[in-house]
């Protein structure tokens, strides 16, 4: 008791009232560095004369700092029930290890150790010299104001939510803290630069490869759908009764997916007669043709092509075909090969050799398209003889200008009287034409070729001087005596 005395007169000279009688070592004097350290939500009230230690000098601490509030999902939980406060013994009483004092303090030790983790605990030693309020109240305030930016965020992504709590001031930077990377064909909602609050909701949907072929028509799309079918209403395809290469709800992979999509169609078929108007998601015509319950037999087909692919709207007409195969022979044109002849006049040419034409057998089809004849359609030739060609000799050699006997008559005033002075004359019978209208059988007893009117006007007179001196002006009965003008 006397020491104990001796104690409070030491640290509190300001009080000198002595102990109440009959104290013992019931009352102790706690000064504000000999304090018993007791564990986190304890505590000991401020010493007052007459407060018996172990009853009423213990309350308990309601501060709690936010990071142990209890969150959101917390609260779904009953807390556990706070254990009883151990009552506050002198120094004195636990200094030895066999009483029951020694006990307590054990106990108090452990429940120490274990919340030894607490961050106010480990940073109370660092201010020995600070009143505790103090303490408690900077590292309140800081842990408040560390804590307070603390944000609990439910991110979903491709459909899966999460709840998670980040310090990140936006969504690109809470995206970047979970590895989340996403490209031009995903979708981030709200978009990554919007700022974060608590309790925010953030969804993430990555993008996925289609290798669509719509229609007949193949493309390569990408959608953030997980099913077919909400990618068929992403991308605004109609599929009511069409044809889908895969289920509806087949689920779409990040690596993405093929789907052949045929969507129904309205077709008008015209066969026999009738228009009939179907709807169908066919893949070819000959298909469509078929479901209209129109068989196509021997040679028939379609208007269009039967393998192509019917759109919407259009218009298939049958074509009824029946048909027959046609053999004809025809002629081959003989070649004419001309070779030059020095020993015969020029403009004078002789067949050497006559050509003969060649046969070919050529086969036809004869096709009849609803009760209307086609033109025959060649489809096969063969030659059955060759032709032989026809060779001419072509004279080279200069015709002579004149004719002993019959140059000094005036043959310009026997032209002009016989034809008008034209060479290619020819008289209404069509017996006699050229400058002095030979009739054909004369003009080659003359040397002449072909016929007159087509031989050149020089030649046409030489030959008319040859007949002359053979049988004078007797050829021209009427123009005749022009010679001697």
């Amino acid at each position: 008791m006397s020491n104990v005395h001796h104690l409070r007169d030491a640290q509190y000279p300001q009080h000198p009232e002595p102990l109440p009688p009959g104290a013992g070592d019931t009352y102790v004097d706690v000064g504000v560095h000999n304090a018993e350290t007791l564990a986190y939500g304890v505590y000991a009230a401020p010493w007052d004369q007459g407060t018996p230690v172990g009853t009423a000098a213990l309350y308990e601490d309601t501060y709690r700092p936010a990071y142990e509030s209890p969150g959101p999902r917390a609260s779904q939980e009953p807390p556990e029930p706070p254990e009883p406060p151990e009552p506050v013994l002198p120094r004195q009483a636990y200094a030895g290890d066999t009483g029951p004092g020694g006990r307590a303090a054990r106990r108090r030790g452990t429940r120490r150790s274990e919340r030894s983790d607490s961050p106010l605990r480990r940073l109370l030693p660092l201010f020995p010299l600070l009143p505790q309020a103090l303490v408690v109240a900077f590292l309140a305030g800081g842990t408040t104001a560390f804590v307070a930016k603390d944000k609990a965020i439910e991110l979903t992504v491709d459909g899966k939510p999460r709840t998670l709590h980040t310090f990140a001031d936006d969504v690109g930077e809470l995206l970047a803290e979970e590895g989340l990377r996403v490209g031009a064909h995903d979708m981030v909602a709200p978009a990554p630069g919007t700022s974060l609050d608590n309790g925010d909701e953030i969804a993430v949907r990555y993008g996925r490869p289609v290798r669509l072929v719509l229609d007949g028509r193949p493309r390569v799309v990408w959608t953030t759908a997980h099913t077919v079918e909400e990618a068929l209403r992403q991308l605004g395809v109609r599929a009511e009764g069409a044809y889908l290469s895969v289920s509806r709800s087949r689920p779409i992979g990040r690596e993405g997916l093929a789907l052949d999509v045929r969507t129904e169609r309205a077709l008008t078929i015209m066969a026999d007669g009738r228009a009939r108007t179907v709807r169908t998601n066919a893949a070819t015509v000959r298909e469509a043709v078929e479901e209209a319950g129109i068989i196509l037999r021997g040679q028939d087909t379609t208007s269009v092509a039967p393998g192509s692919f019917p759109r919407d709207g259009q218009t298939i007409t049958v074509l009824r075909i029946t048909g027959s195969r046609e053999v004809r022979e025809e002629a081959i044109p003989f070649p004419v090969r001309r070779t030059e002849d020095p020993t015969l006049f020029r403009g004078t040419e002789v067949v050497e050799r006559a050509g003969q034409p060649g046969l070919l057998r050529v086969t036809y089809t004869l096709r009849t398209v609803n009760g209307v004849r086609q033109k025959p359609r060649r489809v096969r030739t063969e030659i059955v003889r060759e032709p032989r060609a026809q060779v001419v000799k072509v004279g080279t050699k200069p015709r002579p200008a004149s004719v002993r006997g019959a140059d000094h008559l005036d043959w310009q005033a026997l032209a002009v009287c016989e034809s008008g002075g034209r060479p290619d004359a020819v008289d209404p019978s069509g017996n006699y034409g050229g400058l002095y209208q030979f009739d054909t059988h004369t003009w080659h007893s003359l040397g002449g070729t072909g016929r007159p009117q087509d031989a050149p006007a020089s030649e046409q007179t030489f030959r008319a001087k040859k007949l002359y001196t053979r049988r004078g002006a007797a050829p021209w009965p009427h123009c005749g005596p022009r010679l001697q003008n």
